[in-house]
């Protein structure tokens, strides 16, 4: 432990990796088997199940439980009370470990607040879900999510500003960095101004 932090409320079951500089708040709880990686931060009364593979640089904040089966790659924010769900179909009688569906949460994203992610999902790179959306399905890179089934209401640069000014050429701007986006075909935007593989500089 002597290169992360775990607060002595927490418990953390061997064997799980951790990287350096992470830190562990009170009353959460990793399991054996988890990987989390480097200058994480995950806030109070987290929980890791078994399986679950967190990237470097994520930020998962107060009350958020993340059960077998989900990966957030690098860069990711979970907020407050967000809900990772693994079967599509529970019943207390009935035992489905083994039908547990994948949630894979791109490079970058944000989750809202409150959101749901239904298991099976995939959230693209640098999407926005809003607090309290309820996602149903695959998110596009870039997409505002919003309502109860989220919908895609807008396109979200990789600073966290809604795109809604255009240059001359028809390519979004983002205001805070003055990068160029376009949606090369309808449903997928990409970045002009930065490669699509490389984190932010």
């Amino acid at each position: 432990m002597s290169d992360y932090f775990v607060h002595e409320s927490a418990y953390v079951d061997q064997p799980c990796e951790i990287g350096a500089g992470t830190k562990i708040w009170h009353f959460s709880h990793i399991m054996a088997g988890a990987v989390i990686g480097r200058g994480c931060n995950l806030g109070q009364n987290v929980f890791v199940g078994e399986g679950v593979v967190v990237g470097d640089n994520v930020k998962v904040q107060n009350n958020v439980s993340l059960y077998a089966g989900v990966t957030l790659e690098d860069d990711v924010f979970c907020g407050p009370s967000c809900v990772f769900t693994n079967v599509i179909n529970p019943r207390s009688q009935i035992v489905r470990r083994s039908e547990y569906m994948p949630t894979l949460v791109r490079r970058g994203a944000t989750i809202g607040a409150n959101a749901t992610i239904v298991c099976g999902a995939t959230i693209g790179r640098y999407a926005f879900i809003g607090a309290g959306a309820v996602v149903r399905g695959d998110v596009p890179d870039y997409a505002l999510m919003l309502g109860v089934p989220a919908r895609r209401k807008g396109w979200m640069s990789r600073h966290g500003h809604r795109l809604t000014e255009r240059d001359e050429e028809g390519a979004w701007i983002c205001p805070e960095s003055g990068w160029r986006y376009i949606e090369n075909e309808a449903g997928i935007l990409r970045c002009l101004d930065w490669p699509e593989e490389k984190p932010l500089p």
